[in-house]
């Protein structure tokens, strides 16, 4: 069974730094092109970053560029996103997903993680 389990989200306050990680089961996320979602409240889905299959090229939406970093660990089957100088707008719940730019909102995704930027 292909699961997606995120943690590491929590409340920061501007300026502040988080760690967020996607525990992969049931495939290998190095064989897949895998990508950090997000949704603030009353919002759409938005796509965040990719990491590439293979190779492990990495993208951006602008609104993080150069705030926002992904990457994944193979030995543990784990995605990551780093997320530094946090601003009241990246307040939204995380997920990750498999396959996004394939499949969109239909895409897998986990139970996501609770990121709160406030002073």
């Amino acid at each position: 069974e292909v699961q997606l389990v995120e943690s590491g989200g929590g409340l920061v306050q501007p300026g502040g730094s988080l760690r967020l990680s996607c525990a992969a089961s049931g495939f290998t996320t190095s064989t897949y092109d895998m990508s950090w979602v997000r949704q603030a409240p009353g919002k759409g889905l938005e796509w965040v970053s990719t990491i590439v299959r293979g190779i492990g090229s990495t993208y951006y939406a602008d609104s993080v560029k150069e705030r926002f970093t992904i990457s994944r660990d193979n030995a543990k089957n784990t995605l990551y996103l780093q997320l530094n100088s946090l601003k009241t707008e990246d307040t939204a719940m995380y997920y990750c997903a498999k396959d996004w730019a394939r499949f969109g909102v239909s895409a897998v995704r986990g139970q996501g993680t609770q990121v709160t930027v406030s002073s």
